[in-house]
């Protein structure tokens, strides 16, 4: 089983789609109940998390917030305490030279929050947060660090697709092969119009994405070269193998969250939810927790089988109308038809010997989503 193990609520940054949106929506209901009284930081026994671990043979822990680098004595204790198969960490990368590199070699992946090259990056975040995450990045590579690092980026309105993931792979102040992205849409209640979702979408993303995947594929064909784009790599393995897949990420069925006080719930972004609190690590057996999965309408949806529902999250919150996350849909619909155009080429390359079906191997529900 994998495992957000969420160290803070706390973040030393105000970003754009996520500080300032939560701001503006700071008054908007759910229709349940929220506990709004989570410990800022972990208080309790890291010796629970071990014992819970320790029922699990395959247990992976990720690090997470708020940003879990703003607790580095409680990263490095867990790490010292807890056996798990991999660590992972998701983090703003800005504190990273913080942690000694014993430690920092120990992570199986690094989600670096990397929102685009320079100039989007800093207007995102704010200037100089792109300058600094580069230069630990840099540093962690000379230091030995021989696991993954994944850009992992948040998109919106002020993103072209194209030219901040090429930006990216060919990035000359550290070159990233290993790339996620995730839509800022359907987490708030109030931002939907006052955005040019609907324009951009159909404008900007959506055509984008087909120009990347022609892209990816072209360079699958010229360079034998599988570059993880990992929307791409997990949706063309599923096709590639036919396999029918559940909610991508894993929330609820095979990724859980561990909040500030114990408490399990089906996703990260779900902490206060009570409705949806599946126990204690006190208590409860990693490998029998609940199972909460993904409702009406996406199971009713043509693309479920390959999309899994894209976020459980939006799913139950509803946070956007049915007409506005209609538009999030067609932006997946788009996704998995272009690269379902592309599978009888990538089948060839196979059949050829020119790439393995093992190419587009990848660590599942590290946080990736593969559903934008």
């Amino acid at each position: 089983m994998y495992f957000h193990v969420l160290l803070t609520m706390a973040c030393d940054l105000n970003c754009k789609y996520c500080f300032s949106d939560s701001i503006n929506d700071i008054d908007s209901d759910f229709n349940f109940k929220i506990d709004y009284s989570l410990p800022r930081e972990i208080n309790y026994n890291v010796k629970l998390l071990a014992d819970f671990c320790e029922k699990d043979p395959d247990c992976v822990l990720s690090f997470y917030g708020g940003e879990p680098t703003l607790c580095t004595q409680k990263v490095k204790e867990i790490m010292d305490k807890v056996k798990a198969k991999y660590f992972l960490i998701q983090t703003n990368a800005l504190h990273l030279d913080e942690i000694e590199s014993e430690y920092i070699n120990r992570f199986h992946t690094i989600s670096a929050s990397i929102d685009g090259c320079r100039e989007l990056m800093d207007y995102y975040r704010e200037e100089g947060v792109y300058q600094k995450a580069i230069e630990n990045l840099r540093s962690i590579i000379r230091n030995g660090f021989k696991g993954e690092v994944i850009a992992r980026r948040t998109v919106m309105e002020e993103t072209d697709i194209v030219k901040e993931i090429k930006g990216l792979l060919d990035n000359e102040d550290f070159s990233f092969s290993s790339i996620h992205w995730q839509l800022n849409a359907g987490f708030w209640k109030n931002d939907f119009a006052k955005r040019p979702f609907e324009r951009w979408v159909s404008d900007s993303y959506n055509p984008g994405i087909r120009r990347l995947v022609k892209f990816w594929v072209d360079k699958i064909d010229k360079k034998r070269e599988v570059l993880k784009l990992y929307p791409f790599i997990g949706i063309i393995q599923s096709l590639l193998k036919d396999e029918r897949r559940f909610l991508r990420c894993g929330s609820g069925w095979i990724n859980y969250s561990v909040l500030t006080d114990g408490t399990i719930v089906p996703c990260p972004v779900m902490s206060g939810m009570k409705d949806y609190s599946l126990g204690h690590i006190s208590k409860a057996n990693p490998i029998k927790l609940r199972k909460v999965f993904i409702k009406e309408p996406c199971t009713r949806c043509e693309v479920y089988d390959v999309c899994g529902g894209r976020c459980l999250y939006a799913n139950i919150t509803k946070r956007w109308s049915a007409e506005a996350y209609s538009l999030v849909c067609r932006t997946v619909k788009n996704l998995i038809a272009c690269l379902k155009q592309e599978v009888p080429r990538v089948r060839r390359l196979i059949s050829q010997g020119n790439i393995k079906l093992s190419d587009f191997s990848y660590l599942k529900y590290s946080g990736c989503e593969i559903i934008p």
